[in-house]
């Protein structure tokens, strides 16, 4: 399988119906946002979480000299995988599972999840004034089957304060963010511009996503 960063491309095979009735699929991810989006589609979502014995986060962990679409390839793909494993240790009826990853990269740097809030205030006087890329790989699993897709968009951010990064950075909303930031949220008024697929940045590029889903099998227009 190969990623694309203009859409997706998967086995031309056909992949076996989904159960009659609204689409239903498994959410290997922890991010409501994710959810939110997909249901959004009139889809039914059940999340497919790490049990307590997993170190989830491990699979985000950098690797030295890993440019960010290989990066965030390798983790939806990791994700991806674990959760095959879960469903089939809990023996759970077959349908799709989604997996995703989003990065923010500043060149080849990439600006995962904040540590802590001096961290995020870091990463946000970084971000200040320039323009970064948010890079969201998704994962669809079907079977023995593995659809993917790439999105790479650019934000740019205007020139922040040190007052509005603190006022910000208190809220806690970047500490489970990549970049330290939710555009959907409290940093919508640092964004001057966005090109590519503001979904893509929420967590979940939906154009991609739906041509993914429905080479896996499930009922969307």
């Amino acid at each position: 399988m190969s990623f694309s960063a203009s859409g997706a491309r998967a086995e031309v095979e056909s992949a076996p119906p989904v159960p009659a009735g609204p689409g239903f699929l498994y959410l290997a991810s922890q991010s409501p946002r994710r959810r939110t989006l997909l249901e959004g589609l009139g889809l039914r979502v059940e999340p497919l979480l790490p049990g307590p014995e997993e170190d989830a986060e491990a699979l985000e962990a950098f690797r030295s000299g890993e440019a960010p679409a290989d990066y965030v390839k390798r983790v939806a793909l990791a994700k991806l995988d674990a959760a095959r494993a879960r469903h089939a240790a809990r023996n759970l009826h077959a349908a799709p599972i989604l997996a995703a990853d989003t990065i923010v990269a500043i060149g080849g740097h990439l600006l995962g999840k904040p540590a802590d809030a001096t961290e995020a205030h870091e990463m946000l006087e970084r971000l200040s004034g320039i323009t970064h890329r948010v890079l969201t790989a998704v994962c669809v699993a079907r079977g023995k089957r593995t659809l993917q897709a790439i999105t790479v968009s650019r934000v740019r951010f205007a020139r922040l304060s040190t007052q509005a990064i603190a006022t910000y950075v208190a809220t806690g909303e970047p500490l489970d963010k990549a970049g330290a930031y939710a555009i959907q949220g409290g940093a919508a008024s640092f964004v001057r511009s966005v090109q590519g697929s503001y979904s893509g940045i929420v967590g979940l590029p939906l154009a991609e996503t739906v041509a993914l889903l429905r080479r896996a099998g499930l009922p969307l227009p």
